[in-house]
């Protein structure tokens, strides 16, 4: 089979006002292009819909990830492709690729196979220049916070307290702990600093949270720098920050409107990580489908104990909006290795793995119906290697949790691979859901108590520990009035525990929390917890090794 870029670069895109027009009603006057095929949507015409009916949602899960990989985006892009097939207005609603995981160990982001939305490469690469607006403008309040400090320091800021990171759209380890301002009196005042990456930014989750530019203004005035010598906080409105940093990004914030291989509309906006941040696409996306077309499938990152939660308890808790309904997204491969079969082993049938590994998907199973209230649905994300009795094993296996699973070859055969999966989530929308939608936890818990009701209620976790300088920070925060803000939960993607090795479901583990931060712009409280890293590092053999130019101008090994 040819490449994932093999296949992006030959397939024959429409022009983009003509997939805008013909299949959501957009005027050409009302898209900014970059180039011929992909353009944004302005935004006074986004707010000029305020009166429509919103379409249904569903929301893209899996289960907890493997090295195989699950294939959520690869399956976002397939099942809208067959829903748009079967006749029904349908757009997707992506996050943005990093750059850092694109040249490091996960690459692009795009979709995969017969599945993807195009153009592949500008997509994965610099795409509309959102995240360079984004990191530019993060680190002219980092700038104007040194500046403030050297020029006297009216707001008599501890530059010991200050809390603010500079970021890089790139993994570098070598950032996570600098010192800046040294070579003396003239470059400020030394101190120890670090940089995140872009989409782990607190000023990334306010752009996927904000909804319109004055929002999005007081999001950034609202950014808690650190605190002053009388330990009050500190804001980016104080240092008159916010205007500017809002100006840097006023035309990021408007969507961006691509298309897949097979010619349905896809926004692709925002791209926090799930495992360090919130892991949604923005708001004005999603809403912006929602008014446009009758069905929008969107993704959240990584497996539904972290994605998911967040989707729930931070985007819709934050927007309102509520996922009709979940798929979740299995492979035959990914349950074996939760049932403790070695990698190189994968390809080979083994009933009782996939029965053993059945444990992690029917935890998450088990949350998205009674946690989250959302109906689940799963999709069987075909592999070349998985037999018959493979698949039909799982299906079976689903159905004694009552629910369904539609096995779906949509990286080899498009939106007709999925097309039995379209027509699943359609009968679940039409139907009448068993579930009711709710919250991991009420509003007017403490912070404490959130981090626990989502450790043991999702993670299966037996209690949760603090570092004494997380829990100093955590007081703090709630003493300074941010105690009914939701929590954000940073740990590793592969696991319910903080120990990546630990598969399946593990229960009675210990969260330990490590740091504390608070998020104020973006409405949140970040918890990392166990070895989790806000600036990632490339892999022994990352993916830049494989990616080249062409003395043609093609790019190579881009995936």
């Amino acid at each position: 089979m040819q490449s994932d870029i093999e296949i992006a670069n030959a397939a024959v895109l429409r022009p983009i006002r003509e997939v805008a027009a013909d299949t959501l009603g957009i005027a050409e006057e009302h898209l900014v292009p970059y180039g011929h095929f992909k353009a944004k949507v302005d935004i006074g015409y986004l707010t000029s819909l305020a009166d429509r009916p919103l379409g249904k949602l569903v929301l893209v899960t899996a289960i907890s990830p493997t090295p195989p990989g699950e294939g959520k985006t690869t399956t976002t892009v397939g099942l809208t492709d067959a829903l748009h097939g079967l006749g029904h207005r349908t757009v997707a609603c992506l996050r943005e690729p990093s750059m850092g995981p694109v040249f490091g160990m996960k690459g692009g982001a795009a979709g995969g196979g017969w599945s993807q939305v195009v153009p592949m490469t500008d997509i994965n690469l610099h795409f509309t220049g959102d995240f360079a607006a984004i990191a530019a403008a993060n680190n002219l309040l980092s700038a104007l916070i040194d500046n403030h400090v050297h020029h006297g320091n009216e707001l008599d800021i501890d530059v010991r307290s200050v809390t603010w990171k500079r970021v890089l759209d790139m993994n570098d380890r070598a950032l996570r702990e600098v010192t800046v301002a040294l070579g003396g009196h003239a470059n400020g005042f030394p101190r120890s600093e670090g940089f995140d990456i872009v989409v782990a930014s607190e000023l990334m989750a306010i752009f996927c949270l904000t909804e319109s530019w004055a929002d999005l203004k007081k999001r950034i005035g609202d950014i808690v720098i650190g605190y002053d010598r009388s330990t009050k906080p500190v804001t980016a409105r104080d240092l008159n920050a916010h205007g500017a940093m809002a100006a840097l990004l006023r035309d990021a914030l408007a969507p961006n409107l691509v298309q897949t291989i097979e010619g349905a509309p896809a926004f692709v906006h925002g791209g926090p990580f799930a495992n360090i941040a919130h892991g949604c696409s923005s708001v004005m996306a999603t809403r912006a489908g929602l008014r446009l077309a009758d069905i929008v499938v969107t993704e959240a990152g990584f497996g539904a104990d972290l994605g998911a939660e967040k989707f729930v308890d931070i985007k819709c808790r934050k927007s309102g909006l509520r996922p009709d309904v979940a798929v979740v997204v299995a492979t035959v491969r990914a349950l074996k290795y939760h049932g403790g079969v070695a990698l190189a082993d994968l390809g080979t049938e083994d009933l009782d793995a996939v029965e053993a590994g059945m444990v992690n998907l029917r935890r998450h199973l088990t949350n998205i119906k009674d946690v989250y209230g959302i109906q689940p649905i799963v999709a069987v994300n075909r592999f070349p290697t998985d037999t018959d009795v493979e698949i039909a094993r799982v299906v079976d296996l689903v159905a004694a949790e009552d629910v369904r699973a539609f096995p779906a070859t949509h990286f080899a055969d498009g939106g007709a691979g999925a097309r039995d999966l379209a027509e699943g989530v359609l009968a679940a929308l039409e139907g009448e859901s068993p579930y009711e939608f709710s919250f991991t936890y009420d509003d007017d818990l403490s912070l404490t108590e959130k981090v626990e009701a989502i450790a043991t209620r999702l993670y299966g976790a037996g209690l949760v520990t603090w570092d004494a300088k997380a829990r100093r920070r955590l007081q703090r925060i709630e003493r300074d009035g941010y105690e009914k803000l939701p929590v954000c939960v940073a740990k590793t993607q592969y696991s319910f525990s903080t120990d990546p090795t630990a598969l399946g479901a593990p229960s009675g583990h210990e969260l330990h929390v490590r740091e504390v931060r608070l998020s104020a712009g973006a409405g949140f409280v970040v918890v990392v917890c166990g070895d989790m890293m806000t600036m990632p590092g490339l892999p022994r053999d990352p993916s830049a090794s494989r990616i080249d130019l062409a003395d043609d101008g093609t790019l190579i090994g881009l995936s």
